[in-house]
């Protein structure tokens, strides 16, 4: 979870519908004679969403007994043969009285309060493995921020009220609660762009479905812009494995190991999907004078310039490990083409180029289609040919 642009900070989104197939992440860290994990009990709180399913489905794989803590109103179709417990964060955890398992993940934690309820009454259980945000820091300015930087702060830590500019400062606070009470058995995890098929945000999944569509496509910025992100599958393998191996501690869930920058992006979604796309490169004051916003992208300078260069050689200390991102492209790209227009209604895209609505205009950001914002991307191009 991060920022859209240099401007607005985005919550993570609903839940995925779809399959949510698992490939090849992390290598194994056996413990038995067989090389096979010990089996835990895992405690999901929540599951069912985006990178619910994901890490779920691996826990399962790696024979872990799972369940789940949720509302039961979303995907309620998944996992038909694990247990499900039905409640609320928000004053009904009667569901979990007197139980205890090896593991929790918190997945689905935004409140202090709400955290720190569940983590009081599984305080017996082994480890409690909070996702939090690389928004959780008070700026992402600096180039190179490490899990030591500072976080944010509320001048009213009571605020339950979901803004851009709490977010961040509301999972600093949740951290703070698991660290209290789980102490060394406590591992937060800070992720950035968490991307991958089931990705309802399409955020990043414009990228791929845009270069897909072929034609004269804007980039903004220059080449050599980084640009950071985590498959959600890797994510989930990843945070398994640590719980499998008792580490604790805090850490930047971003991605890939190796640094990619947007053309390497761009030209591996190129690749994959066979488009005869052309990318013009724009400059990034230019987009911004006409208005037009991009997601994921930022430049390396200006008030969100390390928004893709967090460092996370503690993450890959700790198994960290990625597919290759033409993999995270290519099953992106077809999770997409599956949708149906039950899922998507006319194939609209709930991220992706948009221009800014004016001050006072009724016009909000909602859906758009590929062919909408490749309309935007023609006047902006011709805007850019024609300047003096």
């Amino acid at each position: 979870m991060l920022v859209q642009n240099r401007r607005d900070f985005l919550k993570t989104t609903a839940a995925a519908a779809g399959a949510f197939g698992l490939g090849a992440a992390c290598a194994p860290y056996g413990d038995q004679a067989d090389g096979s994990p010990t089996p835990m009990t895992i405690l999901v709180l929540g599951g069912t969403g985006f990178i619910g399913p994901h890490m779920v489905e691996y826990a399962v794989s790696r024979g872990h007994t799972v369940s789940l803590f949720n509302r039961g109103r979303t995907n309620t179709h998944l996992f038909p043969d694990l247990e499900k417990l039905v409640g609320d964060r928000d004053g009904d955890l009667a569901a979990l009285e007197g139980r205890r398992w090896d593991a929790v993940i918190d997945n689905s934690g935004f409140f202090p309060r709400h955290v720190r309820d569940s983590a009081t009454l599984l305080a017996d259980s082994g480890r409690y493995l909070f996702v939090s945000s690389i928004s959780a820091y008070k700026d992402l300015t600096p180039h190179g921020i490490t899990e030591d930087y500072e976080v944010g702060r509320m001048e009213d830590p009571t605020v339950e009220e979901m803004t851009n500019t709490t977010y961040g400062p509301l999972k600093a606070l949740c951290e703070e609660a698991v660290q209290e009470i789980f102490g060394e058995r406590a591992n937060i995890v800070r992720p950035g762009y968490i991307v991958g098929p089931g990705d309802t945000s399409d955020r990043w999944t414009y990228w791929p479905v845009r270069v897909a569509a072929g034609g004269d496509m804007v980039v903004p910025g220059l080449p050599d812009d980084p640009v950071q992100f985590i498959d959600a599958r890797d994510l989930g393998a990843w945070m398994v494995h640590m719980l499998e191996n008792e580490v604790g501690g805090v850490f930047n869930g971003v991605g890939p190991v190796e640094p990619v920058n947007m053309r390497q992006m761009l030209e591996t979604c190129r690749d994959v999907s066979g488009s005869d796309t052309a990318f013009h490169w724009v400059d990034a004051d230019f987009v911004e004078e006409q208005g037009c916003m991009f997601p994921i992208w930022n430049p390396v300078t200006g008030d969100w310039g390390g928004a893709h260069l967090v460092d996370h050689s503690r993450s890959i200390a700790a198994g960290y490990t990625s597919r290759p991102v033409a993999d995270t492209i290519r099953d992106t790209l077809a999770w997409w083409n599956a949708l149906t227009d039950e899922d998507r209604p006319g194939g609209a895209m709930r991220s992706g180029l948009r221009k800014r609505p004016e001050p006072g205009s009724e016009m909000g950001m909602g859906p758009a289609t590929v062919a909408e914002m490749m309309e935007v991307e023609a006047a902006l191009l011709e805007a850019w040919g024609a300047r003096a």
